[in-house]
């Protein structure tokens, strides 16, 4: 049995369970009951971001042969407790790249030109034709630069703009010069954030980070949501300390509070960065050879634990 509990289907699985029996419940993730009943006897268990695959979870599930990841976040698996129990966790990581990559740019620029206020107040019957500002010239910062940070660095490639990168873990950023962290949040004026969330970086943008950068700088957060300060951001942003920001991830998702929902230098979309038509579709194309591969005892070819093959 294959247990899907998050919003994750296309044709793909549709053909899947003519082979397969299938569960298939978007908001599974959220009865934590009745998915350690659904897993009790599942193979297979296929997630986003919003399940919450701990320990406690996978000892429900004794026969759970191949954790498939939706998308490119494992902070939500506990990857050590699956490699122990010896299954497979597959992520279709960098699939998506190019997605987030388009929408990190469009949030750049519309925060540049005031495109949401503009548009706004044109309904409006404003004609406000006050200038806005152009990405050549500036200097493009990336915290993090892994798929989505290269993906967005090459989509760049064609404006006049230089680009520099903080990740300890890459040490050829091609395009981007690599920098230390305060090299990149006091020199750019564009900071795209690609971090991942654990416990270096938890808060990394706080208010000493935002103290050193440039009062017109902007900040696009499609990484984590965690690794902003989101009091010390607001303070930042209603004193116009920095220009703007969007933010299409939060510490806490779906968002409770009204924080930044007043402010007009402010973009706020729903964690969609990766979620487009088009990497969905090769996400889930890639999901299903993967649950088939890991069913059929074969080598997987996204596996990102220590576990590549189900024994």
């Amino acid at each position: 049995m294959i247990v899907i509990s998050e919003d994750v289907w296309s044709d793909d699985f549709a053909s899947l369970r003519h082979r397969y029996p299938i569960t298939y419940e978007a908001d599974l993730w959220n009865r934590t009951d009745d998915l350690k009943s659904a897993l009790a006897k599942a193979q297979a268990l296929v997630v986003r971001n919003r399940t919450k695959v701990n320990r406690e979870l996978i000892e429900s599930a004794p026969n759970l042969r191949v954790i498939a990841r939706a998308g490119v976040g494992l902070d939500n698996i506990d990857i050590k407790a699956a490699d122990e129990k010896g299954i497979v966790v597959s992520a279709a990581l960098g699939i998506n790249a190019n997605a987030v990559g388009e929408l990190t740019v469009g949030l750049a620029l519309s925060l540049l030109r005031d495109i949401v206020q503009r548009d706004a107040s044109t309904r409006n019957g404003e004609w406000n034709r006050a200038a806005g500002r152009e990405l050549s010239g500036k200097t493009w910062g990336f915290l993090g630069f892994g798929a989505t940070g290269r993906s967005t660095s090459k989509l760049l490639s064609g404006f006049s703009l230089t680009q520099i990168a903080y990740d300890p873990f890459v040490k050829d950023g091609g395009a981007a010069a690599m920098k230390t962290f305060d090299e990149v949040i006091s020199q750019s004026e564009i900071i795209s954030i690609h971090l991942p969330s654990n416990a270096d970086t938890k808060k990394i943008i706080n208010s000493a980070a935002l103290a050193k950068m440039k009062k017109g700088a902007i900040i696009v957060s499609v990484g984590r949501g965690e690794v902003i300060d989101e009091e010390a951001l607001e303070s930042a942003l209603r004193d116009r300390a920095i220009a703007g920001a969007a933010l299409d991830v939060r510490e806490v998702e779906p968002a409770k509070d009204k924080r930044f929902t007043d402010l007009p230098n402010v973009i706020l979309t729903p964690h969609i960065a990766g979620i487009t038509v088009e990497s969905q579709d090769a996400i889930n194309k890639v999901l299903v050879s993967e649950i088939e591969l890991a069913l059929q005892g074969a080598p997987q070819k996204y596996a990102v634990g220590a576990i590549k093959q189900v024994k």
